[in-house]
């Protein structure tokens, strides 16, 4: 049915309100829906994002610092004319989120330095145009063991088979329950804390992307609907804590946690992935 909120017509099913993109500009429980101007805004902010990614591979070796590679990543958005939309978000300093082993997500750069054996995170949000490009990759530095070469490959592949069930007519509770049942499968589990967001001209909009669930729950995938996926997967429990600085998610039980994400949006066959690498350097090693 149609009601108003604020002048502005808005498509409700069930407890689900959807509206058109250009016809709100600020966050609401809405869910926005995009014409071809958003697809087009999107795939340049997500191209350069997956350029990014594909650009810090040389660099991501043992002896680079985290701050380091935080240069790079701000230097590149500036030269193509984006800007950091993490950098001054809720105060946070930095161009990108940098995490390492067991951190889970929004590690913070610094002058810790990369290490043999680490599995590193790196995600980059540049704001193009007036569009947000939200991605973020795996890296393997070094030697690094079977088991957390193991938790990198699942957890790409959760990701993968949560963009499948991204098509009109599913819901998200299909995405979340094709990420947690292959997951659980490979006795990993599926963190619960952080989930994936509505995006666009916004850095952060509804829905909220939750990667375990149940098929036929949450709100109905609709064409020009923009939306990361971004399955936080750990070896041991789904527990996670925030450190002291108000940002640093990590294991509870120290356990090794990996994560990949990617910024799509729904079209009338399925879904199209706007931050795919360039390159085909989709999932490590990326020699």
């Amino acid at each position: 049915m149609i009601s108003q909120s604020a002048g502005v017509p808005t498509i409700c099913a069930g407890m689900t309100s959807y509206i058109d993109a250009d016809a709100a500009a600020t966050r609401t429980t809405a869910i926005k829906l995009h014409g071809p101007e958003g697809f087009a805004g999107m795939r340049r902010a997500g191209r350069l994002a997956a350029e990014i990614l594909d650009a810090i591979v040389p660099h991501m070796v043992p002896g680079v610092s985290t701050q380091a590679i935080d240069d790079m990543i701000r230097a590149h958005m500036l030269r193509e004319g984006a800007f950091p939309a993490t950098l001054g978000y809720r105060g946070y300093t930095h161009s990108s989120c940098i995490s390492i082993n067991h951190v889970v997500c929004h590690g913070i750069p610094s002058e810790r330095t990369l290490r043999d054996g680490d599995i590193v995170n790196v995600d980059v949000t540049p704001l193009l145009d007036g569009w947000h490009g939200d991605t973020s990759r795996m890296y393997l530095i070094g030697d690094v063991g079977v088991k957390a070469r193991r938790l990198v490959e699942v957890t790409h592949e959760a990701l993968m088979r949560g963009i499948e069930a991204a098509r009109p007519g599913n819901t998200l509770g299909h995405i979340s329950h094709a990420i947690q049942s292959f997951a659980e499968k490979q006795r990993y589990s599926v963190v619960r804390d952080f989930c994936g967001h509505g995006l666009g001209r916004l850095f952060h909009d509804a829905p909220e992307v939750v990667h375990a669930g149940k098929p036929g729950t949450g709100p109905e995938l609709r064409p020009g609907m923009f939306f990361t996926i971004e399955p936080m997967i750990n070896i041991g429990r789904p527990d996670c804590k925030v450190l002291d600085d108000g940002w640093t998610a990590v294991t509870r039980d120290r356990s090794l946690s990996a994560q990949f994400e990617h910024s799509v949006g729904i079209t009338e066959e399925g879904c199209e992935v706007f931050t795919f690498s360039p390159a085909g350097m989709h999932k490590p090693p990326y020699a």
